[in-house]
Parts: C-alpha cells; structure tokens; sequence
C-alpha cells in the first residue's frame, strides 16, 4: 500500500551541487555496506596499491570484475597505464593494512614495505598476504566517472591464499567505519 504522505529527503540540482549536496550524499551512501579490497599494480618498477570498497563481480563468462577509483589518485594512473591489477578481498584482520593504504599522502616507493604480500603469477602484481581469495586481471576498458575511473578486468588469474574450509570473516566498510561479520 502506498504511503500517502510525502517522502522526506534532500533534494539535489544535478546542475547547481553544492558542498550542502556533497556532505548529505556522503553521510548516506556511507550506510551502504561494502567489502574491503587492495588493488595493486606494478608502474614503472614500483609497487602501487591501495585500499578500496568500490568494486564488483561483473560477469563469470569469461570471469570479468571492475572497480572505482579515484581518477586523481597515484592508483588509478598506474592501473590504467599498467593494463593489469590485482584485487585482495581483506579479513577482519587485515584492518591495519587497510588503514595504511588507505592513508594520504603514503610513500611512492616502498609502500609494501610493512605489508606481507606474494607476487601474482601474471603480472607480478602485488597479492596481500592472508586475503580471503586475490583476482589478478587484465584490464579491458576504462570509463571516467564524476571524480573516479572505473576500470573493467577480465580474470587472467585468481586464488585464495587462506584455509578454503575456514569460516574467513571479511573486512567490510560500513557508517564510515571498518566492522567485522563475526
């Protein structure tokens, strides 16, 4: 049955955003729960990585994922001139590995150097330690968005670096905060 009364809410001028529109979106879309991931790459001889929420499982035929990143940031440069990338699903815990690449203003060389990780098979890619399952992909379109890119992957190679038969407890991102599912 409808509800007869009128819906509250903010109501934004796709034209006219203002900083007003900006923080009541973040506030809500920070209520939408999400896993927590690394997407590394290698650029130019260094590790690059860093920490997302923004990523998806496409298609299984063939095996394609994407994800969104920062159009501005050090990431999405070298995941777009690299052409591969890795993406680690995170467990509970791996929050301070999360925290770390998830920090402004990190180091451009040796980020990983307080990160344990193993190189993916492919591109050599960067694959954290301890995650629940790694992707390693090959980039196969890339779409700029508002302030992101979000760059499509077909899986080139893929495993899981922890106890198959184990109950993992995923780090997932939700009301600004990193939770636990157990």
């Amino acid at each position: 049955m409808e509800n007869p009364e009128p819906l509250p809410g903010h109501r934004i001028d796709p034209g006219a955003v203002d900083q007003e529109d900006i923080d009541a979106y973040r506030l809500l879309a920070g209520d939408i729960a999400a896993g927590t991931a690394v997407v590394a790459t290698r650029h130019h001889g260094h590790d690059i990585a860093a920490t997302v929420t923004g990523f998806l499982d496409v298609s299984y035929d063939p095996p394609t994922m994407l994800v969104s990143l920062y159009a501005d940031g050090r990431i999405a440069e070298a995941v777009e001139a690299a052409g591969t990338w890795t993406l680690s699903l995170l467990t509970g815990g791996q929050e301070g590995t999360a925290n770390w690449l998830a920090s402004p203003g990190n180091p451009v060389h040796g980020l990983l150097n307080q990160v344990h990780f193993s190189r993916s098979p492919v591109s050599g890619s960067a694959v954290i330690d301890g995650a629940i399952a790694w992707f390693e992909l090959r980039t196969t379109a890339v779409h700029p968005v508002a302030t992101h890119l979000v760059v499509a992957g077909e899986v080139v190679a893929m495993g899981g670096t922890g106890d198959p038969h184990a109950e993992n407890d995923p780090l997932v991102h939700f009301s600004r905060e990193y939770r636990h599912l157990r």
